[in-house]
């Protein structure tokens, strides 16, 4: 067995009071996302401050989590592009509760969202997706994502095969991609401290739709 319990750190780069911290969670997260994108020592490590894991509870009754790309948020909620017959989309379509998170080791920062998936329009998908490169594009229509396939090899040759179908052509978005919209019902932010006494604020959404601002133990 490998030993780990003298792995530890002293975090003590930051600190989150609720005399300093907007009334809506989502100003936060917007703080805290570009702070951490501007944060040299991000730069350097060439972190990717929207990636997150997303967690689903499993058609087999095991949750999973996975990371993916966030790649649009607001007041609405937070958006990332799947395929919908994936073992993920299929979890989602069936249980819709989902939880995000990120961990922006960087500031010693990490932020829980529990919310509600749903998907975008079609019409969202379709610009997303003709934004994409031509080889990401041509990847999402080749790849039956989650599915068992014989080698990599196999994958290689039916994207050759899209290449040579769609040389010179538009390249459409196919009817099973698209993307998943999760509006947050919580959202917890946790900043590092001295002594593992770290500042952990949760933000519940009420019924009238305001947020109510909490403290909680670390």
């Amino acid at each position: 067995m490998n030993d780990l319990s003298n792995y530890r750190k002293s975090y003590e780069k930051s600190e989150l009071l609720e005399t300093s911290i907007p009334e809506d969670p989502i100003n936060l997260f917007n703080k805290w996302f570009h702070e951490t994108e501007d944060f040299e020592g991000s730069k350097a490590a060439g972190v990717e401050v929207n990636a997150m894991t997303v967690s689903t509870y499993g058609l087999d009754g095991f949750p999973k989590s996975r990371v993916v790309l966030l790649k649009k948020f607001s007041e609405e909620g937070f958006v990332f592009y799947t395929n919908y017959n994936s073992e993920k989309g299929k979890a989602i379509l069936e249980h819709p509760k989902v939880c995000l998170s990120f961990f922006w080791h960087a500031m010693e920062r990490q932020v829980i969202i529990k919310g509600i998936a749903s998907k975008v329009s079609a019409q969202v998908s379709d610009n997303y997706f003709d934004s994409r490169p031509d080889g990401s594009k041509l990847g999402a229509m080749v790849s039956n994502q989650s599915e068992v396939i014989p080698s990599r090899a196999f994958l290689e040759s039916a994207l050759e095969s899209l290449e040579s179908a769609f040389e010179g052509k538009e390249i459409p978005r196919p009817e099973h991609w698209g993307g998943f919209i999760v509006t947050p019902v919580e959202v917890e932010f946790w900043q590092g401290r001295p002594n593992r006494l770290h500042d952990r604020i949760r933000y519940s959404i009420q019924d009238d739709f305001n947020w109510k601002v909490e403290r909680m133990a670390p």
